[in-house]
Order: structure tokens, then sequence, then C-alpha cells
């Protein structure tokens, strides 16, 4: 058995919020671990942070007339908050353009580079004579030699999810220019993959079969098949960790060799002088999650790293999760199409519960799984509402009742230890929705207990008073062990059971005499207002249909047929906005009034992540004057604007060409 247990949660990459994709991928697996280790009395610490280089973060930048810099500061701490609002505690959230990060960075490069790890070689690589500029990584786009996917990025094809090198695209170019690139000659440092495997990685990657889950060795099993190849692991990039060796002047790290060593940064700042036992002492087992994405890096990239360097441990599991989808549809982050923590938290304080339970069971863990807003209603409502919920304010209330919310002198006649059992193997073995499921039937055996007994039939006929007060005594040690459970899955509901108990911890045993505190709620339904405005949210920015899908940037396929009469059932006129303002509590929607020539009309729209209210006042626009109206936060959307979105994700106003009377018609 291992002495400690170090885990680490994939990096978030600091370009933007993150949503419940990323949620289901490893936060959410990641952190039920660390909750289960801990309540099983491990020695356990849980380390992140933000991985914040990379040209992704210089286009974002570029993009916004930012610097990089200010772009990860922002997204940093929006990442971090919304982690700590959802319950996600680690022990060090820390960030990887730290200077300590990049010291640790430089001195594991230059323990490589000293001992001969690396290969120099002077190259070929594409550069964009226009922009002037090497095209590494993500700067470069082209046909996926896998799948065929037209926009595969230099570094990996997002849509079959092979890694690759720029070099391997068909029909390259700039994503800078769009132009065809040239080659031109670099040095660069290679980190010898293809030894390595010879070495080391093929007799490794075996070793993990029997533990790891098939998809992840699968996955390993056929890289290593095709065969490994030097990798370079620097970049002509001036954004990144700055490499530490002699004629390497204006190159940094490749982003997949510093954001690894960002786990044994994030170490050393939550252990400090102790952070060598973490990583260093093989008593101490490693394990990753992360989403199948990233698998690659983290089982043949980065232990081929370690190996190299020769003082680290190697993970013992990488239980890396499928993908979620959501309302049937990818998760897509430029059409909106997305569920964004930080405005979870806020459209539903008090219920972030709610969502890790819903999460939790339909977890990607052997294939994708789809989130809808309606399971998630059902899940609360049918579920946490009346089933879990229902029996602990059952039980609370009917102890108050009959024994003024004293615990009565009785015996506990349910045994739940083969539940609890079943539960621990389910977590050992990370089937966390199997877990989840093991842990309702806590709740359900409770509420079966209590209905075959009857206690309010009972307690009429003094005779039956020692079989309901073992009936309650029983159902409150039940709504004990449900708490107890809950610190691993629902983490603000142990601590509202905790205060119903009116106990300090749930070591504390239940005794006879104890006061319980006075019954309350646990959850409330979710109406069907709430979810409707959540619908709403995910479509399209501008809540239309736009001209193409930015992330495959291609014009979207014409939809079916229609004869005329259908189109002249719309009613399409020029309007021109007289006024503008943020709806309150909702970071995407816009309230706009506009004239529409005899009469002015209020809209709803959700396009305040591309136009500031002021901006758009006197801003002529193309709207749909007979479309049914609709309720969003409270304010009533008449009709709707209609926008473009260009292949970047930039919503346009579909305008006349010249200024034009309010009110025409567009026919």
């Amino acid at each position: 058995m291992p002495k400690r247990h170090l885990i680490t949660c994939a990096l978030p990459y600091a370009n933007g919020p993150i949503h419940i994709g990323h949620i289901a991928g490893c936060f959410l697996p990641s952190d039920i671990h660390n909750r289960f280790l801990r309540m099983k009395g491990k020695d356990v610490l849980f380390v992140c942070g933000t991985d914040e280089h990379g040209v992704p973060i210089t286009l974002k930048a570029k993009n916004e007339g930012k610097t990089p810099q200010q772009v990860v500061d922002e997204n940093h701490v929006i990442i971090a908050k919304g982690l700590k609002d959802f319950g996600i505690h680690f022990d060090t959230f820390s960030r990887t353009t730290n200077a300590l990060h990049h010291e640790t960075a430089q001195a594991f490069f230059k323990n490589l580079h000293d001992k001969g790890v690396f290969t120099e070689d002077v190259t070929e690589q594409f550069y964009d004579e226009e922009a002037k500029q090497f095209l590494a990584d993500r700067y470069i786009t082209g046909t996926c030699p896998n799948c065929g996917y037209d926009n595969a990025y230099g570094d990996q094809c997002e849509k079959c999810g092979r890694a690759s090198s720029p070099s391997e695209l068909l029909k390259p170019r700039s994503a800078l220019t769009g132009n065809s690139p040239i080659l031109k000659e670099t040095k660069n440092w290679y980190l010898p993959l293809d030894k390595l495997q010879e070495e080391f990685l093929n007799k490794w990657v075996e070793s993990r079969k029997s533990s790891w889950k098939s998809s992840v060795y699968g996955q390993c099993n056929s890289w290593l098949k095709e065969g490994l190849k030097p990798r370079a692991m620097t970049r002509d990039l001036d954004w990144g960790v700055p490499v530490p060796v002699k004629d390497a002047e204006g190159k940094v790290m490749y982003v997949w060799f510093d954001a690894p060593i960002g786990y044994i940064t994030a170490t050393k700042e939550a252990a400090g002088a102790d952070w060598e036992k973490w990583w260093m002492d093989p008593e101490t087992e490693l394990t990753h999650f992360l989403g199948k994405d990233n698998i690659v890096f983290h089982t043949i990239i980065f232990p081929a790293m370690l190996h190299a360097h020769g003082d680290f441990i190697l993970p013992t599991n990488v239980p890396a999760n499928e993908f979620l989808n959501l309302e049937g549809d990818k998760i897509s982050t430029s059409r909106n199409h997305a569920i964004w923590l930080h405005e979870y938290v806020e459209d539903f304080p008090g219920k972030t519960d709610e969502l890790r339970y819903a999460l939790n069971s339909i977890l990607p863990e052997t294939k994708d799984a789809d989130f809808t807003w309606k399971d998630f209603q059902a899940k609360v409502n049918n579920e946490l509402v009346a089933i879990l919920g229902n029996f602990v304010n059952r039980v609370m209330v009917l102890t108050d009742k009959y024994y003024d919310g004293v615990v009565p002198l009785g015996s506990n006649k349910l045994d739940l230890k083969d539940i609890k059992v079943k539960i621990d193997e389910a977590l050992a073995g990370f089937n966390q929705r199997q877990g989840l499921e093991y842990y309702m039937e806590i709740a359900r055996s409770g509420n079966k207990y209590l209905q075959d007994t009857e206690p309010w039939k009972l307690v009429k006929d003094e005779a039956n008073s020692q079989v309901v007060a073992d009936c309650l005594f029983t159902c409150i040690n039940v709504v004990k062990e449900i708490g107890n459970y809950a610190q691993i899955f629902l983490p603000e509901t142990a601590n509202k059971i905790l205060g119903l108990l009116n106990l300090t911890s749930y070591q504390e045993e239940i005794q006879v005499g104890h006061k319980l505190n006075k019954p309350s709620l646990l959850f409330e339904k979710i109406e069907d207002e709430l979810i409707a405005i959540q619908m709403e949210k995910l479509q399209k920015p501008n809540a239309e249909e736009v001209i193409s899908v930015a992330e495959e940037k291609t014009v979207a396929a014409v939809k079916s047929e229609i004869v005329y009469d259908d189109f002249a059932k719309l009613d399409i006129r020029v309007a021109t906005i007289i006024a503008a303002e943020k709806v309150k509590k909702a970071d995407r929607l816009l309230h706009i009034t506009l004239d529409l020539g005899l009469e002015r009309r209020s809209v709803v729209s959700g396009i305040a992540a591309h136009f500031s209210p002021e901006d758009i006042v006197g801003q002529q626009v193309t709207y749909l004057a007979n479309l049914a109206p609709r309720t969003l936060k409270g304010i009533e959307s008449s009709g709707m604007i209609l926008m473009a979105e260009d292949a970047d994700g930039k919503l346009k106003f579909v305008s006349p060409a010249d200024n034009t009377a309010p009110g025409s018609i567009i026919a």
C-alpha cells in the first residue's frame, strides 16, 4: 500500500473560462477521488493550476489587442474563482507563468540537456513570410493525415485527438495570415522518443495494461505500434519559458514540455521543502486525471521526460475520461454552445451539488456522454429532492414531532455494510458513476425501511413505542451515513446534514439523548422557467442560426428546401437600435429597444460578449418582426435581430448598405 497519494488534475488552458465539459472530464473525477482518499484517512496532495503558455494564448491576445500576460491574468482569476465556488479545493492552484515554475522547468530542461538526452537538429520549419514568423503548433493549420479533418492544428487534431507535428499536415496554411507557408531552417532541441520507446516506453506501457482503462492503454498502444519519432521540445516564439542553454536565444520550451512540470511546481508551492517525497519516493502513488485528448502527453511524453531525468516516480494510473456533449451536440465555445462554470454558479446560487450530482451520474468514463438541461432538472427533482432530500426531511420532521428533536433510545435495525463496501470498491477502481449509484442506495434503503415500518401509524399505540424508537434511531443513523458519504459526492449537502444532526464531524457517534437541530430542506425543485432561460442561453450568440461554424471555419450546409409560401410568412424589416443596456445577472444578454417606424419593440439578444451597449445605439439592423414573444430574465423579447457569424466566431449585424427608414420591409 502506498504511503501517500499525489493527485493531479489537467491544467486548464488560460485562454478562456472553463465549462461543464472540463468539469466532467477531469475536475469532478479528481475531486471525488481526492475526497474519497481523505475520508479514508490517506495522506493526499491534490494539485492543479493554469497552463499559460503556448500559441493559442498569443493568438487570443493579438485578436483582443492585449498582451499574453493580460489574457492569462484575467482567465486565471476567472478559472480559480469558478473552481473554488464550485467546491473543488486544491492544496494549491498554481500557474505556469510564475517565477517558481520558470525556475523549475528550466532546471528540468537543463538536467536533460546536460545528460545529453536531447538531440539538436537544424530542420526546415514552416515560416510565414508576411508575418515574418516561424509557425509552431497552432500557428499552422491544415488537413489531418489521420482523419482528413480540414482544420487540424499543427500539434493535434481536435476531431480525432491524434497528436502530430506541423510537417505531417496536408495543405498547411498560416493561422496568422492564411498564406501558404515556406520552409526555412531553424535549430531546435528534440526529445528522442524513438530511442526512449525502445529503451523504456514499450515495456512500461505494457506493464500498465491490466490497471489502466482500456481506452487509455489502447491509445498508447496505437501510438507505440506506429512508432514514435523525435519531438521538438523548443519553439521559435517569444511567449513561454526561455530555453536555458547556449545558442537558444529567442526560443522557448514547447508548451507540452513545460506544462506537466507545472504539477511539480504546484507541489513545491503546496509542500514546501517536503516536495521531493511526493515526486521522488516510490511509495507515493501518482494519479493523473484528464480528458482523452491529453492522454498521449501524460502516458508517453511526460513519462519519457520523467524517466530521462531519472529522479522522479512515474504515474500509477491515468484514468482519462471521454468527452461530454451538450444537448446532443459537441460543446463549442465559439458558438456559445456551452455551460460556463462561473455562469452556472451565478445563475444557480447555492446549487453546486445539484450540478455535481447530475454530472457525476453521467460521467463519460468509458464513452462520450450527453448533458441536457431537462435531464439535469429530472435528476434534481426526481432523485435529489424526491429520494435523498425527502428521506432526510421526513426523518428530521418525525424525530422533531415525536421526540422533540432528541435522539430516542433505540437500536440500529438496518445494516448498510454491504452498500458501503460497494461504494468503496467502486471509487477505488475509479468507477465513480457506479459509486454514486451505490451511494443513492443508502437513501433508497432508508426510504424503504421507513416506509415499510410506518412509524406514523405505530406511534398511535403505546405498545409500539420501542419499534418507533428503533425506527427513528435507525433512520437518524442512515441520515448520518448519507451525510458522511456526501463528503465525497455532495460536499455542500454534507455540511447541511452535519448541521441538521448538530454534529461537529462525522467521526462523532449518534448518542441517545443528543439534540438535533430543526428540520430544513436540503434541496428545492428546479422549475421549468429556470430551464427555459438556460436553453435560451444555449442558442447561438444572437439566438439565431448563423452563417458559419467558427470552429470548423467552413460554410454551414444549406438547410432543407422550402417553398415561397414558407418564406412569405416571415415579416422581416429594417429597424434602428435606439437604446441598449446589459441585462442584470446575465453576462451575455443585452436589452435592446428598436425603432420599427410606427412603434418601438423590446428585444433580448445574446450579443453582449461581442458589442457594448453604447456602441450599437443608432445601428440599423435586420429584424424578424412576427416571431412569437418570449420572456427572458423577466423581460419580454418580441421578435429577433438577425446576425451573421464569420469564420472566427465574430458576430456582425445584417444591415442595409444605405440608411433606410425604420419599418421598411425586406422582401
